[in-house]
């Protein structure tokens, strides 16, 4: 009985710890993934256009700050388009289409590229985190929406690199393509995520 308590405890312990490997693996490729992004030539176009499915992409040389999110994300193997689709199809009611764009169902072809649709969508499947002042409760790989002047809302992804202040700076693109910024704290924050694919 004690030989088999230990074997299980040992077991246990191997899985949680392949476990926190994978998932510190997972952030930091998704990380890399969100700064090379911040390399590439993007104007800033929300306009609507018809994408195949799954790993649908708007035009590489276009982009809104969503776009940001989801290339990254595609780059450790995570299709946010598949999976905000799937579950808006299951759970329609529980997203804001129809109040905000008098939406009746789903339209993968922009569900996913808009922000208060990835809100909900993490707050369902990942980790909902503390919104704070506290520049130390943001890590890398962690997602962060805000509210921009004109009720706009916006999102990124916060990477390994702090301001001088020790603020941790964010991949975006908030109109003039993909930027590393020290931006946290500008405008007000709507909701701070933890998310590592499905």
């Amino acid at each position: 009985m004690k030989k088999q308590l230990t074997l299980t405890l040992l077991l246990t312990y191997s899985l949680t710890a392949h476990s926190d490997a994978t998932d510190e693996q997972f952030i930091a490729g998704l990380v890399d993934a969100a700064k090379e992004r911040t390399t590439h030539d993007v104007r800033y176009d929300g306009a609507y256009v018809a994408i195949g499915y799954p790993n649908g992409d708007v035009p590489a040389n276009t982009g809104v700050c969503t776009d940001v999110v989801i290339r990254s994300f595609r780059e450790v193997g995570v299709d946010l388009q598949k999976q905000v689709h799937e579950d808006m199809l299951e759970n329609f009611a529980s997203y804001p289409s129809r109040r905000i764009w008098g939406l009746t169902r789903t339209d993968k072809n922009i569900d996913h590229r808009r922000v208060p649709n990835l809100r909900v969508y993490f707050e369902r499947h990942g980790e909902s985190l503390p919104i704070s002042s506290n520049p130390a409760d943001y890590l890398a790989g962690s997602i962060v929406t805000w509210m921009l002047p004109g009720n706009l809302p916006h999102i990124g992804i916060i990477i390994d690199q702090k301001s001088a202040a020790g603020v941790p700076l964010v991949a975006h693109n908030i109109g003039e393509g993909p930027k590393i910024n020290d931006i946290l704290f500008d405008y007000p924050i709507t909701g701070h995520y933890r998310y590592r694919g499905n």
